[in-house]
């Protein structure tokens, strides 16, 4: 198999590039565009499967970690490939492990956010100066999007008290990081997601950060059931061990708003280890070190 996808640089156009390419070569993969970003970048949905419910993977939420939607390619890709050609991935046959169920992937949450923090003044357009006044000219830690709102801030997930918890820090309006928006909901990000999960029965969904090698399982004291058995699963099958969130970390984000609309299983994936953004070319020894547990997390 020639890797259509590698652990490189990608910008906006050049990951729906990679898309398109992926998409002509596997076109059994439904693509949608389920909303789009601040500066009207599609926000790319790909579904493989059929079925009554889906099993959810989303990545990119924050710029600099702009590498967890590479990895996500690099298995949409191996599974695909598998599909196609009938043979396992990870020792689990992909047509029938499938059978039945399906899939639907987000590889990149936050296209403007990535781009500013790998771009800089390039990709802000006519705000250029204002983001850079925000950011203090550091364009490369750049995790909001486009107007300086956290995604995983964003969601009406015990949103008032984070709000609360940022002010204390410091955080009382746009900003590089960690600012939760004017009211939940607030980013066409942030709703296209919701959207999503309302218009399409998911069984349980994953989002995937940088860094830490932790997974995240709970909300507070709301644990749906199988949570804490899948958690298990995933967290023996990539090494990575389960945590709890704390402080500012808590809240707002998109598995906790998940858990408590649904009362289903939702999980924060921390890849990698090292500093964010992590280098490109560490995406293969990431993506091979989680491979068997995307592939456990699309067929559970």
């Amino acid at each position: 198999m020639k890797a259509i996808v590698k652990p490189l640089e990608y910008d906006y156009y050049g990951r729906q590039r990679l898309i398109d390419e992926i998409c002509r070569e596997y076109p059994f993969i439904k693509r949608s565009v389920i909303g789009k970003s601040c500066m009207g970048k599609d926000i790319t949905a790909l579904k493989i499967g059929a079925a009554s419910e889906y099993s959810l993977i989303t990545a990119a939420f924050h710029g600099s970690e702009r590498i967890t939607a590479t990895v996500l390619l690099m298995y949409i890709e191996d599974l695909a490939f598998a599909i196609k050609n009938d043979l396992s991935i990870e020792g689990v046959n992909a047509i029938r492990g499938l059978k039945g169920r399906g899939v639907i992937f987000v590889p990149c949450v936050n296209p403007d956010g990535c781009d500013i923090s790998l771009l800089g003044r390039a990709a802000c357009g006519g705000d250029a100066d204002r983001i850079s006044r925000l950011c203090k000219n550091d364009f490369t830690h750049w995790n909001a999007n486009f107007r300086g709102v956290d995604i995983n801030h964003n969601f009406n997930a015990d949103w008032e008290n984070l709000r609360e918890r940022e002010r204390k820090q410091g955080i009382y309006g746009p900003a590089p990081t960690r600012y939760g928006g004017p009211r939940p909901e607030s980013e066409p990000e942030t709703t296209a997601l919701v959207k999503l999960c309302k218009n399409t029965k998911i069984r349980h969904a994953i989002a995937l950060h940088s860094q830490g090698e932790v997974i995240y399982w709970n909300f507070g004291e709301c644990a749906p059931p199988r949570s804490k058995r899948i958690a298990e699963i995933l967290a023996t099958a990539s090494g990575y061990a389960l945590d709890v969130p704390i402080s500012i970390a808590d809240g707002g984000g998109f598995k906790d708003w998940f858990i408590e609309e649904y009362n289903r299983p939702g999980f924060t994936v921390e890849v990698g280890k090292g500093q964010n953004p992590l280098p490109a070319e560490s995406g293969e020894e990431i993506y091979l070190k989680i491979r068997e547990m995307l592939t456990l997390a699309t067929i559970i």
